[in-house]
């Protein structure tokens, strides 16, 4: 998994997230890598992800912080399983739970740089840690609950 995202790995019906979703072309399409034993994903906020002049809206964190944090999530289940993810998708996982701390303002400008570390994993929940970073500095912690999505959650329009 270390030349293409846990993104990419997501089957089509399940990648249309706003946040991580690599099918919508709005979104932010993050894409998250294993780095050692850290999931590691960057991001560069546009002008408009404002809060207040120079710095990153909150909202943008949580998202950052949500949607990285699922894709650990997914990336360490694969793992735990030993699953070849070129041969199949990657296993899906939604939010249960999302806490956000914020430690400082986060500067517009810089690449964002989110540090995941897997807590807790479960045979249907994860539980990452989540740090994120802007020019060194740390600016917001996130600990996200993900649940595994169960077969037949998704259904035809």
């Amino acid at each position: 998994m270390s030349e293409r995202a846990i993104q990419d790995y997501y089957p089509d019906q399940l990648s249309f997230c706003y946040g991580c979703g690599r099918l919508n072309k709005h979104g932010y399409q993050i894409k998250s890598y294993w780095q050692g034993n850290e999931m590691v994903c960057h991001f560069t906020p546009e002008p408009y992800h404002i809060a207040i002049p120079g710095y990153v809206y909150g909202g943008l964190i949580a998202s950052l912080i949500d949607c990285h944090s699922t894709g650990s999530a997914a990336a360490a289940f694969a793992r735990s399983k030993n699953l070849d993810l070129e041969v199949e998708s990657a296993p899906r996982f939604v939010t249960a739970s999302l806490q956000v701390d914020y430690l400082r303002p986060t500067p517009l400008g810089p690449t964002l740089e989110l540090r995941s570390q897997i807590a807790e994993l479960k045979e249907r929940k994860v539980i990452v840690h989540t740090t994120l970073f802007a020019d060194g500095e740390i600016c917001a912690r996130g600990k996200v609950v993900a649940v595994l999505i169960p077969e037949n959650f998704v259904q035809g329009p």
